[in-house]
């Protein structure tokens, strides 16, 4: 599927309605799955990775429903998962692929687990290394999908220090805790989304947070059933980035954005956009089940560039594709630092920013883990700019928003991957005044 953008003439204008966020939504459907009783979940994302989720658990054993566009889950506690008929396909969700690898590990069977030909070229050593730690078994090659899963009943318990910034593996190896004789320790030196730590209190966990200097200590006893409480998921901030930096840049625009997760540790885009002389205002600040909640008002601004160190990187890593096209159109130039964690995701993103930039001429530098942004175009050949997703729908809706604002029709190869998150993406922009072709 493509997707054909032209400039946009007009300001956006209106009220966005935002998805439910992509990393609760997940964690919403597996904690209730081996809590004891029934949760209801309102505003569930229900996007491709989650439905793949859902799948999973469904053929774990998981009764799930939906009904008045509610999903309810039954949860029957930690040990109630059952072999499933048949191996488990995850697509293209990195988040499914390293939860469910703690979660199944502590499970007492084998489990195959495989994705598409994205997700299979995702490094996965991270998350079996540590559960080999706690007693489980892999058959694998190269540590990457798909792999077998041999469960044990009750892991060995695990003193573990967090070497490279990713929520999906510590969230993983949390999930394996649960099911241990004794107690866990998780440290962590860079700040990730700490959702699952969120939730797990909420289902009345024994889980404690302790925080030292720069240092987060997350400690777990094991085997304490979870009970169920109902969930509503707020807006995802990742697919708010989109209208964000859209209206900031599209001349005489202003967007509002009501029910959106702010949690810190995925806001860093805010505090950047801010540095860059953004106008975005916060109102309405309220807690949703332990997470923070807000509205956002947009207005057009005319944008400078900044440079991020790379302590921040951790809180915005996803939105670094919708930061450059912030950069791409600043004043002055930009440079992030810290960027190792985006040549992981679902496409060498790093290389995806560049390589797609540099189609309409910005000046775009790669070095080590920086990336440096000139707004100063250069001349370009092109009366058509094809951009090459790489099946990464962060990289498809980031260079949509490039598309809008450039004087070349944009073409954008494999936008049916937009799905993956954000199902009504094109018909909330056509909401707010964008015409699209495809």
């Amino acid at each position: 599927m493509k997707i054909i953008v032209r400039k946009i003439t007009k300001p956006l204008m209106g009220e966005v309605t935002i998805p439910g966020d992509k990393s609760i939504s997940h964690r919403a459907i597996i904690i209730p799955s081996i809590s004891k009783g029934k949760t209801i979940i309102t505003n569930l994302l229900e996007s491709e990775d989650v439905k793949n989720t859902i799948n999973s658990l469904k053929a774990l054993g998981v009764k799930i429903i939906k009904k008045n566009n509610k999903i309810i889950i039954y949860g029957k506690g930690l040990n109630s998962l059952k072999k499933s008929n048949k191996n488990l396909y995850f697509g293209n969700s990195g988040t499914t692929a390293r939860l469910l690898t703690g979660l199944l590990a502590s499970q007492p069977f084998k489990t195959k687990i495989f994705g598409d030909k994205s997700l299979s070229k995702r490094p996965m050593d991270r998350i079996i290394n540590p559960m080999i730690k706690m007693g489980a078994k892999f058959e694998h090659r190269n540590k990457k999908l798909p792999y077998t899963i041999i469960g044990k009943n009750y892991l060995n318990n695990i003193n573990y220090k967090i070497l490279n910034p990713s929520s999906q593996i510590k969230s993983g190896i949390v999930l394996a805790c649960l099911n241990t004789n004794g107690l866990s320790k998780i440290y962590e030196k860079s700040i990730t989304r700490d959702h699952t730590e969120i939730m797990l209190k909420n289902f009345k966990s024994d889980i404690k947070i302790k925080k030292k200097n720069r240092l987060k200590i997350i400690s777990i006893k094991g085997r304490k059933e979870l009970k169920p409480s109902n969930i509503t998921v707020p807006g995802d901030f990742s697919s708010a980035s989109f209208f964000i930096v859209a209206a900031l840049l599209i001349k005489d625009s202003r967007i509002s954005i009501k029910n959106i997760n702010l949690n810190p540790t995925r806001t860093g885009l805010l505090l950047a956009l801010k540095k860059m002389n953004a106008n975005i205002d916060i109102r309405n600040i309220r807690k949703l089940n332990g997470e923070k909640v807000g509205d956002i008002y947009v207005k057009y601004s005319q944008l400078k560039g900044c440079n991020l160190n790379r302590y921040v990187a951790p809180t915005m890593i996803d939105e670094y594709p919708i930061l450059s096209i912030a950069a791409a159109n600043a004043k002055t130039v930009s440079k992030f630092y810290g960027l190792e964690e985006l040549k992981i995701k679902e496409s060498n993103r790093l290389l995806s920013i560049k390589k797609n930039l540099d189609k309409f001429g910005v000046k775009c530098n790669i070095k080590n883990n920086s990336i440096t942004i000139n707004p100063k175009l250069r001349n370009i050949k092109y009366k058509k700019i094809i951009i090459n997703s790489n099946k990464d729908h962060r990289i498809a809706m980031s260079f949509f928003i490039m598309g809008l604002l450039s004087n070349n029709e944009v073409i954008i190869k494999d936008a049916q991957y937009i799905k993956t998150s954000f199902p009504k993406f094109i018909n909330e922009f056509k909401k707010i005044g964008v015409k699209v072709l495809n």
